[in-house]
């Protein structure tokens, strides 16, 4: 039993390491998809859960929440015997190899000097996310539109490539009629 434990321990480290990534990687991806004028980058649903996930993390931090995966893996190392609290050595962990690695990432620096810090950073962070929801927002279709009517051109103002063919006879998109 306690092998499924420590799977279920790994598998929440793993997806919080995920949470972070998400959020740190997809802020990248903006940043650099913004001046290359990368599409996807405008999709309302990546855009709204990419800012919800750091303004959770942020809402914690005002209210001096723990994150519930850290909690839940804390408690579920403590359950097997892999933290121990010693009173001589503070407290013992001694997790497997895949927990060693995601803990390492997930919690580097994790000293009291680095920890005061955390806060202004999540705080900082999803200001950073904010300010790039405002400067490059989502791109919403009107309902009723398929991707084939949207002009092919990243920026608003430009003639769609359809307006401007040879033939006299080239389509016009149902909304510019």
């Amino acid at each position: 039993m306690n092998l499924f434990y420590e799977i279920l321990a790994d598998s929440l480290a793993a997806i919080h390491l995920g949470y972070m990534a998400y959020v740190v990687l997809g802020q990248v991806a903006i940043l650099i998809g913004w001046p290359l004028q990368w599409r996807w980058i405008r999709n309302p649903w990546f855009r709204i859960s990419h800012l919800a996930m750091i303004v959770i993390v942020a809402a914690e931090a005002v209210v001096d929440y723990e994150c519930p995966l850290t909690t839940w893996e804390r408690d579920l190392r403590i359950h097997i015997g892999q933290i121990k609290a010693d009173p001589e050595r503070g407290t013992v962990e001694e997790v497997s190899f895949v927990a060693g690695i995601l803990r390492s990432v997930l919690y580097a620096g994790s000293d009291e000097s680095f920890v005061q810090y955390l806060k202004p950073t999540y705080y900082t962070f999803a200001g950073i996310v904010l300010a790039t929801v405002l400067l490059v927002p989502p791109r919403f279709r009107r309902p009723g539109t398929s991707p084939s009517d949207c002009p092919t051109t990243a920026e608003p103002g430009t003639v769609p490539m359809s307006a401007t063919a040879e033939s006299p006879e080239a389509p016009v998109p149902k909304r510019l009629q």
